[in-house]
C-alpha cells in the first residue's frame, strides 16, 4: 500500500486570499513547517494564473522533498511538473486523468458515500478521500457529514483494497488525532492551518499531534 504523509495540506486560493495570504506564500510557509504533501486548489482562477502559481509552488516543494498535487487540472499538473492530480465526483474521471498524466503520477479521488468509494475501487486511483468528516464552511459539497463512523467504515474498505484513505472536512487540530485513530492514513486540513496566522507553526503542531 502507498504510504501518505500524516498531514495533507490543502492550499485553497480563496481561503488563502480571505486570510490575507497569497497561495504561493501560504504553500511556502507550510513547507517550511514540514509539510510534505500539498494540494493546490483554485477553482475560480484562470489557467495561466494557476499554472504560474503551481509552478512556483512545485519549485519550492522540490527543494524540500515535498510532493504537490493539483486539484482537477491534469493538464496544468503535468505542465508544472507536479506529482499528482486530485479529482472530485464532477471532475475528469481518474481514467481520463491517466490519459493526460500517465501511470507515474499520483491520482486521488474524492468520495462522500459508501457507493462512491466502492466505485473508486474500479478506477486507476492511488488513494481515496472521504468527507466531509465534520461540518465545514470551506467548500459546499452538498453531501452529508460522514463523521468518525464513516471514516472507520471507509478505512476498512479501502485498506482491504490496498488503498490509503485521506479524511477531509472540518478537521481542526483538536479533532485530528481522533480522525487518524479512526483509520485515515492522512488528514487533509485547510482553514485551521490559517487559524493562528502562522501556517508554519500550525503545520508543526499538526505533525506533532499526528506523528
Amino acid at each position: 500500500m502507498l504510504t501518505l504523509p500524516s498531514l495533507y495540506v490543502i492550499c485553497d486560493a480563496e481561503v488563502c486570499d480571505r486570510a490575507g495570504w497569497t497561495l504561493v506564500d501560504f504553500a511556502a510557509a507550510c513547507i517550511d513547517g514540514g509539510a510534505t504533501l500539498l494540494q493546490v486548489r483554485a477553482k475560480g482562477a484562470s489557467g495561466a494564473w494557476l499554472l504560474d502559481a503551481t509552478t512556483a509552488i512545485v519549485r519550492r516543494a522540490q527543494t524540500a522533498g515535498a510532493l504537490v498535487v493539483v486539484n482537477d487540472r491534469a493538464d496544468l499538473a503535468r505542465l508544472a511538473g507536479a506529482g499528482g492530480v486530485h479529482v472530485g465526483q464532477t471532475d475528469l474521471s481518474p481514467a481520463a486523468v491517466r490519459v493526460v498524466v500517465g501511470p507515474e503520477m499520483l491520482v486521488g479521488r474524492s468520495t462522500h458515500t459508501p457507493e462512491q468509494y466502492e466505485a473508486s475501487f474500479g478506477e486507476p486511483v492511488d488513494y481515496v478521500a472521504i468527507g466531509p468528516v465534520f461540518a465545514t464552511a470551506t467548500k459546499a459539497t452538498g453531501c452529508d457529514v460522514v463523521g468518525l463512523e464513516g471514516v472507520r467504515a471507509a478505512a476498512t474498505r479501502t485498506a482491504a483494497r490496498g488503498l490509503p484513505l485521506v479524511a477531509i472536512g472540518g478537521i481542526t487540530l483538536d479533532r485530528a488525532r481522533s480522525v487518524r485513530a479512526s483509520g485515515a492514513q492522512s488528514i487533509a486540513v485547510i482553514s485551521d492551518l490559517l487559524a493562528t496566522g502562522d501556517p508554519a507553526g500550525r503545520v508543526q503542531q499538526f505533525l506533532r499531534a499526528l506523528d
